[in-house]
């Protein structure tokens, strides 16, 4: 059975398991029919000036497809573009469906978080409004994991995993001397506190965990936390602080903002966040006069793909393949996303979704998953994320560094 012409890309911030629904969208559609695979050079923005690749001159076989998915980042590049409303440029439509025709497109499939699901959203109003058969499908990623309606993002678990097993080791190396010190350790989240929540998961039988957490979710008070911090220290030699970079105070600033002259913002109005551990160490030794250190893991966490998660890698490719099966029976508009059946055994069913529900909707921690003094997670949310980090799958190893497969630019 002939399916026409399949066009996928991938945007937003890379994880280490993008790649592997990439895969999923390649051979699922190879396999139903599908004549060509075209990839987009840097998502959205790079097919608007006519960049794109056939697939097939990069994926030729099995290896190839067991290497990529291995590879962390985007195989296709990405992006931060933010797809105007049609009112407001309607030329840009124009082109984007002048060359979806020239390369005979029938299905469309975009790899990303909230501000991708958007793209799928715009996209697929107007071709309903102007009669296109085109379909368009939304594939979930991003390791912030605050897209709504689904469970869970594929790329959460493999940065979770990340996150919880540097922290045990950042934990284990700061308890090797017996002076006083304290660790505060950045990791992403502008909104949602969902990668911070899992330096909680570091906890078990060889670990305790960092001593505090703070997500973006709760206001951050700088004497409270202050006091907290010297609590911790009247007990231990060492505290371990986990912060996401997103945390705010009452005001609503960002308290990396503190030490900024100058803050910068992306295409879709976001402010650029980095610096709140820097900043919050040389607070606590301004104030406590106890050697204090800063860690900021940044792009670590979303490229690490010596420490992927099987199950994230697994599920990454099951959405893309999903949502080429529901595009190639007539289905637009929709993202794929994961329905937990059971934590334990853990369980997960897929469905599609309207995409006009999901996208520019954030979801965070629920209030219910955050301890009372806000400065933890409560079982609660070990019980939901311990299944994602489960599982490896080793990189493929040449001269004793990991191979990956790449398009030269």
């Amino acid at each position: 059975m002939i399916n026409g012409n399949v066009i996928v890309g991938q945007s937003g911030g890379p994880t280490s398991v993008i790649n592997s629904s990439l895969v999923g969208v390649f051979k699922t559609a190879k396999d139903m029919g599908c004549l060509k695979v075209y990839g987009m050079r840097n998502g959205i923005e790079g097919l608007l000036t006519g960049r794109y690749v056939d697939l097939s001159d990069y994926i030729k076989n099995d290896l190839d497809i067991e290497l990529l998915k291995r590879t962390p980042s985007s195989f296709l590049g990405t992006c931060r573009y933010k797809l105007p409303e049609y009112s407001e440029d309607p030329g840009v439509y124009d082109r984007i469906f002048d060359i979806l025709k020239r390369l005979d497109i029938k299905h469309f499939f975009y790899i990303g978080g909230n501000d991708s699901m958007d793209t799928i959203k715009k996209l697929s109003n107007y071709a309903k409004d102007i009669g296109s058969e085109i379909t368009f499908m939304g594939v979930p990623k991003t390791i912030d994991n605050d897209l709504a309606v689904t469970d869970h993002t594929p790329g959460y678990g493999s940065a979770a995993k990340y996150i919880a097993a540097a922290m045990k080791e950042i934990i284990r190396d700061a308890n090797t001397y017996p002076t006083d010190s304290i660790t505060v350790v950045e990791i992403m989240g502008r909104n949602a506190g969902w990668l911070t929540a899992a330096s909680s998961l570091s906890c078990s039988e060889d670990c305790n965990g960092p001593d505090l957490i703070y997500l973006p979710e709760v206001t951050f008070d700088h004497d409270k936390f202050l006091r907290r911090v010297m609590e911790i220290k009247k007990f231990k030699n060492t505290a371990i602080v986990a912060v996401s970079e997103g945390i705010k105070t009452a005001d609503g600033m960002y308290v990396c903002e503190a030490n900024k002259t100058t803050v910068f913002e992306d295409s879709f109005g976001h402010k650029t966040l980095g610096g709140t551990a820097l900043y919050l160490s040389d607070f606590l030794a301004e104030n406590t006069g106890i050697k204090s250190r800063g860690i900021v893991f940044s792009t670590l966490q979303r490229c690490a793909s010596h420490l992927v998660s099987r199950r994230d890698i697994t599920e990454a490719f099951t959405a893309g393949a999903d949502a080429v099966v529901a595009a190639l029976n007539g289905e637009t508009g929709k993202m794929i996303i994961f329905e937990r059946i059971s934590n334990a055994p853990y369980q997960l069913k897929t469905s599609s979704y309207d995409v006009n529900l999901i996208a520019n909707v954030e979801k965070c921690v629920p209030d219910e998953w955050i301890c009372d003094d806000g400065t933890n997670v409560t079982k609660e949310f070990d019980e939901y994320a311990r299944p994602l980090i489960i599982g490896e799958l080793s990189p493929f190893m040449v001269d004793g560094l990991p191979r990956h497969l790449f398009i030269d630019k």
